[in-house]
């Protein structure tokens, strides 16, 4: 089944109403721990790169190598090799402790420079007499991550990017084992930090959260998925920043939720206490239209109490305003989700 309207635009008056103007289609995988189908939308085995949801599984072998303990990680470090972070000053202090505590500094990180999000999210313009460094970089954590890894095997710092590096060859390889999908199905892509990135089912995505969000109960990797989810529903802070949405995500979901956005609008989550994953794709790469189907999906699985709604209605159906401040419009879920087609569960 190809991708369906899952969000719309509107725009209109107040006395008039308002007309769709913008369709933003998609694909929807519900799954539980076993990584059964339960619901969907679109095509819940549409092939997704999974760009930033992927972090949590790319630290994965430096975590299964003891490594945090090694280096004296703390969560909140550890949290950050999961993180797209915003660049506050909290996020800065925690990488630049990890390269310390493995002997390299920012000019390691081999993930570019970048104007940090904090101001993109907040609506605060940006300094114009600053010069940005990798450590700016909503990916340094992950990459802090990556050069321990190196460090802590004996491998070559430079390069560590690179696809035929021992690094990437270790991240390929666990992912494929801990996804059970050959190594040579898994397209591989370049990400925005430079690092290779994978694309999976949806379904596959959304069933790696399941178990993520199970931690240490875990059947196979218990242990290092419970450092996971600890890390990450510990400090959701670390994990994204202020004004964003994996923060307001695992806010409201109380240490039960763990939540990874990913550019081009990939969402992927785990609730815990449902023994479920969630993972979306907005078919455009239009995140305005994502978080609204995030909220759908889990006002939908009936997983919003009176609590959590007023926590998260800003994202309901949020409204769209000109430059004056006046609203034009809004931003709307269209989809219902479904249970499994015959023979695709």
């Amino acid at each position: 089944m190809p991708a369906i309207p899952l969000v719309a635009t509107t725009r209109g008056y107040p006395d008039t109403g308002n007309v769709i103007e913008n369709v933003h289609a998609g694909s929807i995988a519900v799954v539980d721990v076993h990584g059964r189908l339960l619901h969907a939308a679109g095509d819940p085995h549409y092939p997704t790169f999974t760009r930033s949801a992927l972090k949590p599984f790319q630290a994965l072998p430096f975590i299964l190598s003891d490594g945090p303990a090694r280096y004296g990680l703390s969560r909140a470090e550890l949290a950050l090799l999961c993180a797209s972070h915003s660049g506050e000053d909290k996020h800065l202090e925690g990488v630049q402790a990890i390269l310390d505590k493995i002997g390299l500094d920012a000019g390691h990180l081999e993930c570019g420079c970048a104007t940090p999000l904090f101001y993109e999210f907040t609506g605060q313009p940006a300094p114009t007499d600053r010069t940005w460094t990798p450590l700016h970089h909503n990916c340094s954590g992950k990459h802090s991550g990556f050069l321990a890894w190196c460090r802590l095997h004996g491998a070559p710092t430079r390069g560590y990017v690179e696809r035929s590096h021992p690094l990437q060859q270790a991240i390929r390889a666990t992912l494929a084992d801990v996804a059970g999908i050959p190594a040579e199905r898994m397209p591989t892509g370049l990400d925005g930090c430079s690092a290779p990135n994978y694309a999976l089912p949806l379904s596959s995505l959304a069933h790696l959260y399941a178990r993520l969000a199970q931690g240490s109960s875990d059947p196979l990797l218990g242990g290092a998925m419970g450092d996971l989810f600890d890390a990450m529903t510990g400090r959701p802070d670390m994990v994204s920043g202020t004004a964003r949405t994996d923060l307001a995500w695992m806010t409201a979901g109380g240490g039960d939720w763990v939540a990874k956005i990913g550019a081009d609008a990939v969402q992927a989550i785990g609730i815990r206490s449902a023994g479920i994953g969630i993972a979306i794709k907005i078919a455009d790469g239009n995140s305005r239209a994502l978080h609204p189907a995030v909220y759908g999906v889990l006002d939908q699985l009936g997983l919003l109490n009176e609590e959590r709604r007023a926590q998260l209605e800003q994202f309901r159906q949020p409204s769209i305003r000109n430059a004056r401040g006046a609203v034009a419009g809004d931003i709307r879920t269209l989809f219902t989700l479904e249970g499994p087609a015959p023979g695709r569960e």
